[in-house]
């Protein structure tokens, strides 16, 4: 085991200088705290009861915790895409990236696993079900089985490019990508399946979840790439500014397949009224989740990057930091809208019961927003902590 820890740490000759920062180390400290007090929610909520710590209902089982586990899991199947482009498809311009790109999908993917252990209420129960009492015909252990594969692979597959065994991470790389990818767009016909939430229903669904991973996975690169290098003071070589420009000229292209998606989600949402839709579609063009769709999804998650990136051609670090934080912040609007307006329409609302509300109601609850904040929080520590542990990944010499 030590042998296998000194193979994967770097030597203190390798990779790149680190330097002790207060405001760096307070930076760990605070986002860990958070870490430990998200999960302290979490562990209350285990013994408050489900339906008294969160907001969820019989009618809305799906919320906030749902939707940050998607995001999660749409961020780090997406950074395992876009890093295999370099070191498993053998495409240069994204070599540089290739490590800490690895590295982020591991912490993301971890995050998004807390997050969903504290919504399921008994997650060691479904750890042992799903290996004791297999069922294959189902999409949710299709989803357990398939992204817990995808960890290992990237685990290994990590451990490998720290060793500079570069043929079998490869290997391992192509099995993580293959294995993310089933596992994604499972995801995707989670929802696209079912038939009676008409917001998701249709076999688009697994193919706007793979491409929405990839822009996701592209503006989380640009992201947490410009955070480390700046924070530890380190400057970026030119191969991996280029790496970094080409990453961003594919998230915008990636931005005008998603802003097809939309037009064409709204135009079916809205041409000839369609039962159940049309009420969700309603919902956030006009209705109360109005606000998240045009500013969030729209400005923060596609407009705002996409014309910064065209702005300045892809060149500039800075703009392209601005562009890539607005991305994820919007995205996260992206997987919200998505789980949330989807449950908020009665599933019998075209018969006109008495009583029923036209759209169900749901704001999180303390509780679910600190989950979340957790999460959020472990995911950065995570990503703090392993720029300082592998020194900068090195990236460099990759």
């Amino acid at each position: 085991m030590n042998n296998i820890l000194a193979n994967v740490l770097p030597r203190p000759d390798e990779g790149l200088a680190v330097k002790s920062s207060n405001g760096y180390n307070a930076a760990i400290g605070i986002f860990g705290l958070l870490s430990v007090v998200g999960v302290a929610f979490g562990i209350h909520a285990f013994f408050q009861g489900y339906h008294h710590a969160y907001n969820v209902t019989r009618e809305v089982p799906w919320g906030l915790l749902i939707a940050t586990y998607v995001f999660f899991v749409v961020t780090s199947t997406g950074l395992c895409l876009v890093s295999s482009i370099g070191h498993v498809f053998n495409i240069d311009a994204f070599k540089p990236i290739a490590k800490r790109s690895v590295f982020l999908a591991i912490t993301t993917i971890i995050a998004g696993f807390v997050v969903i252990a504290f919504e399921i209420e008994n997650p060691w129960r479904m750890a042992i079900y799903n290996v004791i009492s297999p069922n294959p015909t189902s999409n949710i252990w299709w989803m357990g089985t398939l992204y817990g594969a995808y960890l290992f692979f990237m685990l290994i597959e990590f451990a490998l490019l720290q060793m500079d065994k570069h043929k079998i991470a490869g290997m391992m790389g192509l099995a993580g990508v293959i294995s993310g990818v089933a596992a994604h767009s499972n995801l995707g016909a989670v929802f696209g399946l079912l038939s009676g939430r008409e917001f998701w229903h249709g076999p688009y669904m697994p193919i706007y979840f793979i491409t929405s991973a990839m822009m996701s996975g592209c503006a989380a690169v640009i992201l947490f790439h410009y955070i480390g290098y700046k924070a530890n003071g380190w400057k970026m070589s030119p191969a991996l500014e280029s790496s970094l420009q080409s990453v961003a000229k594919l998230g915008a292209m990636l931005m005008t397949v998603i802003a097809f998606f939309t037009c064409w989600k709204i135009i079916s949402g809205v041409s000839g009224m369609p039962p159940g839709k049309y009420e969700a579609m309603q919902s956030i063009l006009t209705g109360p989740y109005a606000v998240n769709f045009w500013i969030g999804e729209m400005m923060l998650g596609l407009v705002i990057p996409f014309c910064i990136i065209l702005a300045v051609r892809a060149k500039n670090m800075t703009a392209l930091f601005i562009a890539s934080l607005s991305s994820i912040v919007g995205i996260f609007f992206m997987r919200y809208d998505l789980v949330v307006v989807g449950m908020i329409v009665p599933q019998f609302h075209e018969m006109g019961i008495v009583g029923q509300p036209h759209l169900w109601s749901y704001t999180p609850s303390l509780h679910e927003i600190m989950v979340v904040v957790g999460g959020i929080s472990m995911a950065i520590a995570g990503f703090l902590m392993g720029e300082r542990l592998f020194r900068g990944h090195l990236s460099e010499d990759h």
